[in-house]
């Protein structure tokens, strides 16, 4: 395929800055498009928790000047550095008023009111920047309502700028819960003209709904997983956008995410106690009682440990886990979580660790040292997720030979399948209704294999581990995709 020049645009990127699975995707897949032969280049901001020294990023000379309508033209500088371990170019815009603060979207828990200005400033400044660059992008990849504005602004303000006269967008939903809905003034900053904010486009509710504004703009629209394209064109996981969706279906791809092993493997992974691989098992069960020391339950090796890393919201099926601990604690079982998030989750998963010493452990928080520790020392990792898009712990936990118990949703049900014990085939436990009782009846099922069928268990362990799931290869669907948009735009030129 020819050389792309490729301009992907992200709120978060691994490893300057991250709060969910957008900022692993615009980590990996900029390196695996350039292993490709593609010029790609990442812009994102520069928030206060991204250290310009630790990662040498330089200022570019000149300030970018980006129009913000009523507002008037707003001065940005940029840095640039690079994705460690490539030559992946990474700008970041810098704006004091609009970066300059400790968190990302939000602080304890409250969203900045000035959300609007300012992810329309930082779409504004990804076109600018690339006129700077005098960089032509083929494609521009949006990502979630924080770049949404981009595919409305290539299409009006931008229709007739020479520097982007062959390029297409694609817009990737990670989330669609998180739409960036604000009140119709951000239509004078955007300031792409009144006559967008119609039923159609920008206006929801009297509101102006970026995203919806970047779907009906955008080329194509991705989601993050196969199952999740089909389940965002239903009511349930719509969000009020599944009509608009089933309307422009037939722009609409499901690519799953990749993974990066160089970090997710447990034969090259520095934060385990002992390295292991499906060929040398031993380290797993080194790392299982190094886990059961490191929270403090009781060691032993008969004992089946599951694992749970992940943000304690509602999306991930917690209230669901809430309802089903009491069953569970039935069991003869181990439960270690790791998470942070709602206060009354935080509190309660607390409570039951003080309750259940021997049998449940929780560190409130995150630190990527435990996820690892997790990953490699449970024999069983819960995702309950009422919704996911991709997920990728449950394609980490494969690596690790440690056997996902998933609901059969989005990204989950796609990477998972469930164990068959008359052909030994398949790689973990589903469940598909979002209840109690099948998440417990699941575990039950799970731990039945683990203490009963220890064979089975164990050829379960080696399908897991054999799995797959390459950054490599979703950057060849990607690549199918934009070489898709270019030939639309170019098509569309020429009638």
């Amino acid at each position: 395929m020819n050389k792309l020049n490729i301009l992907l645009a992200a709120s978060e990127v691994v490893p300057f800055a991250k709060s969910g699975g957008l900022a692993d995707v615009s980590g990996a897949l900029p390196k695996a498009l350039r292993a490709l032969g593609h010029d790609v280049r990442v812009v994102m901001p520069r928030y206060y928790v991204i250290d310009k020294e630790k990662y040498g990023l330089k200022l570019l000379e000149g300030s970018l000047g980006v129009p913000m309508g009523i507002m008037g033209e707003a001065w940005a500088g940029v840095y640039e550095g690079v994705l460690p371990g490539s030559d992946v170019p990474v700008y970041f815009i810098e704006h004091e008023g609009f970066f300059g603060r400790k968190g990302l979207y939000d602080e304890d828990g409250e969203g900045f009111g000035d959300n609007d200005n300012r992810f329309i400033f930082f779409s504004k400044a990804v076109m600018q920047l690339a006129k700077k660059l005098h960089f032509k992008p083929d494609v521009i990849h949006a990502n979630d309502w924080h770049t949404a504005p981009i595919p409305v602004l290539l299409n009006t303000t931008y229709a007739h700028d020479e520097n982007f006269k062959n390029t297409g967008t694609l817009l990737s939903i990670h989330n669609l819960e998180h739409q960036g809905k604000f009140y119709k003034g951000a239509m004078d900053v955007l300031d792409v003209g009144w006559s967008h904010f119609n039923a159609n486009e920008l206006e929801e509710h009297d509101a102006v709904n970026l995203l919806k504004g970047g779907i009906v703009h955008a080329d194509a629209i991705n989601a993050v997983s196969k199952k999740y394209a089909q389940e965002i064109r239903t009511l349930e996981f719509g969000w009020g956008l599944n009509n608009l969706i089933n309307e422009k279906s037939y722009k609409l791809y499901g690519i799953l995410n990749g993974v990066d092993y160089d970090e997710w493997s447990p034969a090259v992974d520095g934060f385990i106690a002992q390295a292991f691989d499906v060929d040398a098992m031993s380290g797993k069960e080194v790392c299982k009682t190094q886990l059961q020391k490191d929270f403090h339950l009781p060691v032993r090796a008969d004992v089946p440990l599951i694992g749970l890393v992940g943000r304690l919201a509602e999306q991930k099926g917690i209230r669901l886990l809430a309802s089903a601990i009491w069953d569970l604690m039935d069991l003869d079982i181990q439960i270690v979580l790791l998470g942070a998030g709602e206060k009354w989750a935080e509190s309660f998963f607390s409570e039951i660790a003080a309750k259940f010493p021997e049998k449940f452990a929780c560190y409130i928080g995150y630190r990527n040292d435990l996820a690892h520790q997790i990953e490699a020392g449970s024999d069983m990792f819960l995702m309950p997720s009422l919704f996911e898009p991709c997920g990728l712990n449950q394609i980490y936990s494969l690596r690790y030979g440690t056997i996902p118990i998933v609901r059969a949703t989005g990204g989950l049900d796609d990477t998972i399948q469930n164990y068959d014990n008359i052909h030994r085939s398949g790689t973990g436990f589903k469940f598909y209704d979002a209840t109690p009782e099948a998440l417990s009846g699941t575990v039950k099922w799970a731990v039945d294999v683990y203490t009963h069928d220890y064979e089975g268990f164990k050829q379960l362990q080696v399908n897991a581990m054999q799995k797959r799931f390459d950054w490599i290869e979703a950057a060849k669907g990607y690549e199918e995709l934009y070489a898709h948009i270019i030939a639309g735009r170019k098509n569309a030129m020429h009638t």
